[in-house]
């Protein structure tokens, strides 16, 4: 089930699930500590002593967010009842709380006694064991705790500070054949338990009297604290300021921040626009404010793999950086740079990911060969990307009068590290695949070590040190012959995905990897080769015929014969899920090799074929289904929102290029 609507403000993330519910919970990291831990907190109403949760099957509902912000609107119609629950969800910018308006329209001809049950099944330390919840005459609010995590959840009428909750549950769940309190709630009459300890969840409930034909409208929210006088202090800053007034200016935040994009988007049609804010919005959404860009926050991957996307990639993170700092966010990328130059080793790598606190994360990369040899448990683009996009980020932020510290304490090491770590041909030597599944030296790697390498010798040569730049010039041209002679397939007329190494010999030769892999993309985004160079042109040509979706869904695959949550049989139309980033990649080729405005019509259509099969709430998931389009895998995926951005700034670039001509 995918995640939907991500609400955040880098230090506390909310996602919805497909109905709406509340379903990941993160704080004080973004990604890290999981108190939902993918439970659902359920939202029910009872209406003249009818009952339904929101998912009833009667129920229609419309999930979208508000026009340019990280507000996100929940619209429910029950027709036979006759209402229309309008619900805004949104994390205020400023202080760590969660805040639900709930508008109910009465459309019938009678008036509606409206009791409305909020609940909450939280998990704090991502753990079940040893929560309580409590009622706090105090407060007049629902209490979670454990340890130093302190949740509260409170109601009002709107318009009534002084309003307290019309009935509360505190119950166990999960437990001795315990639902939760949850189910409390579906007889209109909570039991008002005042405690409860273990595995635990809550309800609060609120009524409104809606005359017919009129609208009410009342307010939850949820404060996130460390300790219990700071959550009374959070509670107590609610209540002052009122939860309408922290709504709205949320939502005020967020569009200034849209505002402060440096293209101009009437350039673009309204359907392109839209989907390029919601995707700076949703990156902005899965950043930690301390630095880390988490690849996606997706809990349901824990009923597959046991273990999630929320982790800090150095690669993910670098392209995302890069799409960010062309639209002109430098401030959020400067501290995800700042992370990576305290995560970098004293020998000038990065590892596999890292989790949100900074600490390396859980990995499947060995640390010994199949012989049992030591090899590092690496990515070599992930430190590669990170170099090439801090010189984007201080050249484009004019701020590379200030960027010796990062040249000293990032650059320079991992420049060294790159220049060691290759072989008698210049290339680098095997790492891991972007992909993350095979061992060798890639297209993929060698293109974005070569850009590092380029970017490192402009570091150098700013900051006076031309022999060092010209050692890091020298190396990535020789890079570029290796690659001309080792990775073009004369016979093929393409590129190659990899080699790999051969001990059949005692010189050390190369075996070439011909699979169609659109990671080779990166051979013309890195400038390895100009994107119109013929072999780059037979190169694309031969991605776009290997791995189109020849279905109804099309887009493209990652590669040929791709397993990842394949979930048919083999079909030689279908060599693999259609991946958004794969799709709009060939998007990006066809861009940079425009000539005449018609040229762009194939790339609008593929960037509107991303928009298109997106949630309707503009969410982008890793990948679909080829036959269906249901989202696949992670949903959002932080990745394929910023290669849209990156793609729909590009087209806008190769417009205004066509429209000089």
């Amino acid at each position: 089930m995918p995640r939907d609507l991500p609400v955040g403000n880098g230090n506390l993330l909310i996602n919805h699930d497909h109905n709406g519910f509340l379903r990941c919970i993160y704080y004080p990291y973004v990604g890290q500590e999981n108190h939902a831990l993918d439970h659902t907190s359920h939202f029910g109403l009872r209406v003249n002593n009818e009952f339904f949760w929101l998912d009833h099957e009667q129920v229609e509902k419309n999930l979208h967010y508000v026009q340019d912000s990280l507000i996100a609107e929940l619209v429910f119609h029950h027709e036979r009842i006759g209402l229309t629950v309008t619900i805004h969800d949104g994390v205020d910018h400023h202080d760590n709380v969660f805040i639900r308006k709930i508008m109910i329209s009465n459309h019938s001809s009678s008036p509606m006694h409206v009791q409305l049950f909020f609940h909450l099944d939280m998990n704090l330390y991502g753990s079940e064991m040893a929560n309580t919840v409590l009622y706090h005459p105090g407060l007049q609010s629902l209490l979670f705790y454990k340890g130093h995590r302190y949740v509260s959840v409170s109601c009002q009428k709107h318009g009534q500070s002084g309003s307290s909750p019309d009935g509360y549950a505190c119950g166990q769940k999960g437990i001795h054949g315990l639902e939760g309190t949850w189910r409390d709630a579906e007889d209109g009459t909570l039991q008002a338990n005042p405690i409860a300890q273990g595995s635990v969840d809550g309800v609060m409930q609120l009524n409104l009297d809606i005359p017919s034909g009129e609208q009410r409208i009342g307010h939850f929210w949820v404060c996130f604290a460390q300790s219990l006088p700071e959550l009374e202090q959070l509670e107590s800053i609610v209540r002052k300021t009122e939860p309408q007034v922290m709504l709205d200016r949320t939502q005020i935040y967020w569009t200034r921040w849209l505002s402060r994009d440096k293209h101009d988007l009437s350039l673009l049609p309204k359907d392109l626009a839209d989907a390029y804010k919601i995707s700076l919005l949703v990156v902005r959404s899965n950043m930690d404010n301390r630095g880390a860009i988490i690849a996606a926050n997706d809990s349901s991957m824990l009923k597959n793999a046991e273990d999630t996307y929320s982790y800090m990639w150095p690669r993910d993170g670098a392209l995302i950086a890069f799409a960010l700092d062309r639209a002109g966010y430098h401030d959020s990328t400067q501290q995800f740079f700042a992370f990576c130059k305290k995560a970098i080793t004293p020998d000038g790598y990065l590892m596999h990911k890292y989790n949100p606190d900074g600490s390396v994360g859980a990995s499947w990369l060995p640390w010994v060969d199949q012989h049992g040899a030591p090899q590092l448990p690496i990515q070599e683009d992930e430190v590669a990307l990170v170099v090439y996009s801090l010189w984007n980020h201080h050249e484009l932020a004019d701020t590379l009068d200030e960027s010796f510290d990062d040249y000293e304490n990032f650059i320079r090491p991992a420049a060294e590290f790159m220049i060691q770590f290759r072989d008698k041909n210049g290339l680098p030597n095997p790492s891991y695949d972007l992909w993350e599944e095979r061992y060798g030296i890639f297209a993929f790697t060698v293109a974005t070590v070569f850009a590092a390498l380029q970017a490192a010798a402009k570091f150098a040569t700013y900051h006076g040190e031309p022999s060092r730049a010209q050692q890091y010039e020298e190396a990535a041209k020789t890079m570029r012959q290796s690659v001309s002679k080792y990775f073009y397939d004369v016979n093929k007329g393409h590129f190659v995905r990899a080699l790999y190494l051969s001990s059949q010999s005692t010189d050390t030769f190369y075996i070439q990897d011909n699979a169609a892999d659109a990671s080779l993309y990166a051979l013309f985004d890195f400038s390895l080769f100009d994107a119109q160079d013929p072999r780059m042109v037979q190169t694309m040509t031969y991605l776009r015929e290997s791995l189109w979706v020849h279905t109804d869904i099309g887009g493209m695959a990652r590669y040929e014969g791709d397993q990842y949550y394949r979930e048919f049989g083999d079909d030689k139309n279908i060599p693999g899920n259609p991946w958004f980033i794969c799709t709009l990649w060939y998007a990006q080729w066809l861009l940079q090799c425009a000539k005449s405005p018609n040229d762009l019509k194939e790339a609008e259509e593929l960037i509107r074929w991303a928009v298109s099969h997106a949630l309707p709430s503009g969410i982008m998931a890793e990948q679909i289904h080829p036959l269906t389009g249901e989202p696949l895998s992670v949903s959002p995926l932080t990745w394929s929102h910023a290669t849209l951005v990156k793609v729909i700034q590009d087209y806008l670039t190769a417009s205004q290029r066509m429209s000089s001509i």
